[in-house]
C-alpha cells in the first residue's frame, strides 16, 4: 500500500511527494496555478502523474510523432484510438497494434511479458475486432549469465502462458541478443485482429446521463501507477518497483473478450463506447473517453468492484489490475449489458455517468475527492520540444569500412550459424501455440507469419523487425532499413505491405544525444513508410530504457501487416525440391559495418553504416512480388543478418536439401549485409520467364540438390559442409547456451 495517502495538499507540496510519481516541480506548479487555480489534493496529483507520464501523454515524443506518415487510402483509423484499422476489401478490415512492456518485464519477467500480451489483446477487441494472431519482438543481453537466462526463460514462458491459454496463435516475431540490452530487456508484443467494417468501435463517452459501466476483473493493488513506472529509467541505487507490475489471468481475459465482442455485435444499438483499462487504469480510460466526446464525467468509487479492502481513491484510479474494460451505454439499457456479463460470470457495474460541462469528478464515501477539468488530464499535458545534439559516438565515428579477413570460409560459417542472434529460435517459439484457431498457414520460422482469412481466398502476412546496431551507427538510415526489412519479409511471403505499428524503444529524451536518436530515426521511418505506402496507424513510445545512465541501442520495432490477395501466392523461405535454380536478387557490396560478422570477429559494431538506397529497395521488392504473383517463384527469403551465406543455409534446412553454387563474389562478400536482396529458388520450367522478368536484377548461382552438402565455390575459397551438420549447429546453439 502506498504510504502517506493522508497527506494534505500543503504537505504534498512541501514534501514534494509528487516527484516520486514522475511529476516535475514545473508541472506541479502548472497544475496548481494554471489548471486548478489551487493546490491539488493527493488523489488529484496522482491522476495528473499518471495521465501526464510519457506513457500516456507522449509529452516528449509528440513533436517527433507528428513527423510520421499516417495517410493512405487504405487507412480507416489512424493513431489515437486503441488500435489502427486498415481496409482489406470486401467490407473487412485488419486491426493491429504493438505495445512495449519493457520495465515490468525487467522486474517481474513472467508477469511483465504475460500482461503485455493481455493488454495488447484488449486494445484489439476494444475496436470491435476478433484477435487472430500475436507476435513478439524481444531483446536480451548475451545469453551467458544466469540472470539473462532467467529473464529469457520467464519472458518466453509468460508470452506462451498467456497467449496459449486465451487461444490466440503466436505466429511470428524476432529475438536478438546484445550486451546493449543486458540490464534493460525489451519485450514488445503485437496483436492482429479482423473485423467487419460495420463493427468498428470507438472509445468515447457521449450523451448526458448515459451510464459508465465497469466490466471484468476486480480492482486490486497491482500495477499502481505503472504508467509512471514505465516512464522512468532504472538505477541500481533505487529499489525496483514490483508493486508497479500487474498480474494477469488469461482465462478471465478469454471470458472478457467473448463478452465484449457479444455486446459489440449484438447490442450495438445501446453501446456508445468501449475502451481498455490499460496504462493508468481507470483514470486513463474514463478521462480519455469523456475528453474525446467533449463531455464531463462523474464516478462513484464506492461502486468499483474491489478485491482488496480499504483501497483509497488514488489506488482505485491508478491501479493497473488486468482484464478490465470501461463501457459507455445508453441510459436505461444497463440491464441488457449486465445480462451478457453475468452469463460469462463477470462483474458489470454502473460506476458513474456522463455529465454536462467538462469536469471530471470523483466521489468516495460520499465526499468529492477529485474535481478537475477532463481535458487537463487527457489532452493538455505539457509538450516538450527537447534539444537534440549529434551523439559523440557519431561525430567520432571512423570512416573506415571494416573488412573481415577470412582464412577459412567454412569454419567462419560454422561459427556464424551458432551466433545467438543468427541461431534457430525454435527452442523459444515452440513454447507458443502457433496453430490454435486452425488458420495459421505459415508458422514461426519463415520470413513472416501467415494467417488465412476464413471464407475468402485472402491471407494476412505479419512480421516484426528492427536492427538496433544499424540505428546505433546511423539512426536515420537505420530507421529506413527497419521499415524496408519488414516490407522485405512481407513481400517474400507473397504479400503487399499495408501499414505499420511501432514500439519506439529509446533512452532518456531529456538527454540531447538520446533525443537525436529518436528524432532522426523517426524521420527515416517516415520516409520509408511514405515510399512503401505503409502508413503508421498505431504504436507506442517507450523511453528511458536506460540502466545507470547507459541507454540501449535505439530500437524502433516495426510491426508490419501485408495482404496476400490469393492464397496460391503464399511463399516461404525454404527450398522446395532438388533441381531448382537458385538466384540472388539484388547486388552485393562490401557492407560490413554494423554487421553480424563485425560483431562476431571484434565483439562490437563500429564505423559508418553502409549506404542504403530506398528506391532500389522498393524496385527489388516490387520485382519479386510480380514474379511471385506470376507463379514463377518456388521460395523466397530476404537477406538480412549474417548476409547471403546465412540466407542460403537457412533456405536449405527445412527440407534438408543441398546446393551446388558458383559465384564471382569472394567468400568474405557472402557475409556482407547489403540491403535490398533476396535468395530465390525457381523451378526449371519457370527459369526462362523468371530471368526475362528480372533482367540484370537477379544473378543465377546454381541449383538445389538431394545431396547432404552445402557447396559454394566463390572467387577465392569454397564453402563446403554437410547441410545436416550445419543445421545441427544452427538448431543446437541456443539451447546449448541457455542450459
Amino acid at each position: 500500500m502506498l504510504k502517506n495517502q493522508t497527506l494534505s495538499a500543503n504537505e504534498l507540496r512541501d514534501q514534494k511527494v509528487y516527484r516520486d510519481w514522475g511529476l516535475t516541480d514545473d508541472e506541479y506548479q502548472l497544475i496548481s496555478e494554471k489548471v486548478l487555480g489551487r493546490l491539488p489534493n493527493y488523489t488529484e496529483a496522482g491522476l495528473f502523474s499518471g495521465m501526464w507520464s510519457e506513457h500516456c501523454s507522449y509529452k516528449n515524443s509528440k513533436p517527433v510523432l507528428k513527423k510520421f506518415w499516417t495517410q493512405g487510402e487504405q487507412v480507416l483509423e489512424g493513431p489515437g484510438e486503441g488500435a489502427g484499422i486498415i481496409d482489406i476489401g470486401d467490407g473487412q478490415a485488419v486491426v493491429f497494434k504493438a505495445e512495449s512492456h519493457n520495465h515490468p518485464s525487467a522486474v517481474e519477467p513472467y508477469e511483465g511479458a504475460a500482461t503485455g500480451v493481455g493488454g495488447i489483446i484488449r486494445d484489439i477487441f476494444s475496436m470491435g475486432a476478433r484477435p487472430i494472431a500475436l507476435l513478439d519482438s524481444l531483446r536480451f543481453g548475451e545469453p551467458d549469465d544466469a540472470h539473462t537466462k532467467y529473464l529469457i526463460s520467464q519472458v518466453v514462458a509468460g508470452i506462451g502462458g498467456y497467449g496459449n491459454c486465451i487461444g490466440i496463435p503466436t505466429v511470428g516475431g524476432d529475438t536478438v541478443f546484445d550486451a546493449s540490452y543486458q540490464k534493460n530487456p525489451l519485450v514488445n508484443a503485437m496483436c492482429v485482429g479482423i473485423l467487419d467494417q460495420a463493427d468498428i468501435q470507438k472509445g468515447q463517452a457521449t450523451g448526458i446521463g448515459n451510464s459508465v459501466i465497469y466490466v471484468g476483473a476486480k480492482t486490486g493493488r497491482d500495477g499502481i501507477n505503472g504508467a509512471s513506472f514505465a516512464s522512468a529509467e532504472f538505477n541500481d541505487a533505487k529499489a525496483t518497483q514490483r508493486s508497479a507490475v500487474q498480474v494477469g489471468d488469461p482465462f478471465m481475459e478469454k471470458l472478457l473478450m467473448e463478452a465484449c465482442l457479444e455486446v459489440i455485435h449484438e447490442h450495438r444499438d445501446v453501446l456508445i463506447g468501449i475502451q481498455d483499462m490499460g496504462a493508468a487504469g481507470l483514470v486513463s480510460s474514463s478521462a480519455e473517453m469523456a475528453s474525446k466526446a467533449g463531455s464531463g464525467l462523474e464516478l462513484n468509487l464506492d461502486l468499483v468492484p474491489q478485491r482488496e479492502s480499504g483501497m483509497t481513491p488514488f489506488e482505485l484510479m491508478l491501479s493497473e489490475s488486468q482484464e478490465r474494460m470501461l463501457l459507455c451505454v445508453k441510459a436505461g439499457a444497463e440491464a441488457e449489458i449486465y445480462a451478457v456479463f453475468e452469463k460469462y460470470g463477470l462483474d458489470a457495474v454502473k460506476i458513474g455517468e456522463v455529465t454536462e460541462g467538462h469536469q471530471y469528478q470523483l466521489f468516495h464515501h460520499g465526499q468529492l475527492v477529485a474535481d478537475v477539468p477532463v481535458d487537463a488530464l487527457a489532452t493538455k499535458a505539457p509538450v516538450y520540444q527537447r534539444d537534440k545534439k549529434r551523439p559523440s559516438r557519431l561525430t567520432k565515428q571512423s570512416h573506415h569500412q571494416f573488412m573481415p579477413r577470412l582464412v577459412d570460409a567454412t569454419g567462419t560459417l560454422k561459427k556464424m550459424l551458432q551466433q545467438p542472434t543468427i541461431a534457430s529460435k525454435k527452442s523459444l517459439y515452440e513454447t507458443y501455440d502457433s496453430q490454435v484457431q486452425t488458420n495459421t498457414v505459415v508458422k514461426p520460422g519463415s520470413d513472416a507469419g501467415v494467417i488465412r482469412i476464413r471464407h475468402t481466398d485472402k491471407a494476412l502476412a505479419m512480421t516484426t523487425d528492427v536492427n538496433g546496431r544499424y540505428l546505433y551507427l546511423n539512426p536515420r538510415i537505420g530507421g529506413e532499413i527497419a521499415v524496408a526489412e519488414a516490407a522485405r519479409n512481407i513481400i517474400a511471403s507473397g504479400g503487399v505491405p499495408l501499414g505499420i505499428t511501432d514500439c519506439l524503444n529509446y533512452g532518456n529524451p531529456e538527454k540531447p544525444e538520446q533525443f537525436y536518436d529518436l528524432d532522426e530515426s523517426a524521420q527515416g521511418i517516415a520516409r520509408a513508410c511514405q515510399l512503401f505506402n505503409t502508413p503508421v496507424i498505431s504504436g507506442n513510445v517507450s523511453l528511458n530504457n536506460e540502466s545507470n545512465g547507459e541507454a540501449i541501442y535505439p530500437t524502433p520495432m516495426i510491426g508490419m501487416v501485408g495482404l496476400i490477395k490469393h492464397q496460391r501466392d503464399i511463399t516461404t523461405q525454404d527450398f522446395k525440391q532438388a533441381g531448382d535454380g537458385v538466384y540472388v536478387l539484388g547486388t552485393t557490396g562490401a557492407d560490413f559495418n554494423g554487421s553480424e560478422i563485425q560483431k562476431m570477429l571484434t565483439g562490437q559494431v563500429s564505423g559508418e553504416l553502409f549506404d542504403f538506397d530506398l528506391v532500389t529497395e522498393h524496385q527489388n521488392q516490387r520485382l519479386l512480388l510480380r514474379a511471385i504473383q506470376k507463379g514463377l517463384v518456388a521460395s523466397a527469403h530476404d537477406v538480412s543478418e549474417g548476409g547471403l551465406i546465412v540466407a542460403i543455409a537457412e533456405s536449405c534446412f527445412d527440407h534438408d536439401l543441398g546446393v551446388t553454387l558458383t559465384s564471382d563474389l569472394s567468400a568474405t562478400d557472402f557475409f556482407a549485409e547489403t540491403q535490398s536482396r533476396f535468395v530465390v529458388s525457381v523451378k526449371p520450367a519457370q527459369q526462362v520467364a523468371f530471368e526475362e522478368l528480372m533482367g540484370t536484377a537477379a544473378t543465377y548461382l546454381g541449383q538445389t540438390t538431394t545431396d547432404d552438402r552445402l557447396w559454394i565455390k566463390t572467387a577465392d575459397q569454397a564453402f563446403d559442409l554437410p547441410v545436416s551438420f550445419a543445421k545441427q549447429l544452427w538448431e543446437e546453439a541456443l539451447p546449448c547456451r541457455l542450459k
